[in-house]
């Protein structure tokens, strides 16, 4: 993406867009403007103006868990054995080239961090956490937060 210049002023016509492509961000840009009541060459204008200011960041296919053989999602607590900058620089660094954690976030509270992982099921979590989780360095305690159900999944944010 191009670098961001800078936040824009944000009418009714870019909050419509922004909702719109977070819906579906296959929509062709004769579609949008369609929709957004605009001619192809604005409505086109806006989204790269939108993208260069990044507030539209990227576009990625949502692919469905269970067909992908990755059906249990975890929540895993991580505390680290220090907060020292090279401590978390090295776990960072560790858990980043793992497949099966889809994010990583640095917290406050009783936890370091917080990994969404998913992963085929419990054995397959068994695995990646005694051979994986447990190895990374850093870490002082792991605890488990497997899903049962997932009531709101939704990566929209409102516009």
């Amino acid at each position: 993406m191009p670098q961001n210049p800078g936040p824009l002023r944000l009418d009714s016509i870019d909050r419509t867009i922004l909702r719109l492509l977070q819906q579906d961000g296959r929509l062709t840009n004769a579609e949008l403007a369609k929709r957004v009541r605009l001619s192809p060459s604005p409505c086109l204008r806006r989204v790269r103006a939108l993208e260069q200011a990044g507030y539209i960041t990227g576009y990625a296919a949502v692919l469905d868990r269970v067909l992908m053989r990755r059906a249990l999602k975890v929540s895993v607590l991580v505390e680290l054995t220090s907060q020292r900058q090279e401590v978390l620089e090295a776990f960072e660094s560790a858990v980043g080239a793992l497949d099966d954690v889809l994010a990583c976030d640095l917290i406050t509270g009783e936890a370091d961090y917080l990994l969404t992982v998913a992963v085929a099921d419990l054995d397959a979590y068994q695995q990646l956490y005694t051979r994986h989780l447990g190895e990374l360095p850093g870490v002082a305690s792991l605890k488990s937060l497997v899903t049962m159900k997932s009531v709101k999944a939704s990566t929209a944010l409102p516009a």
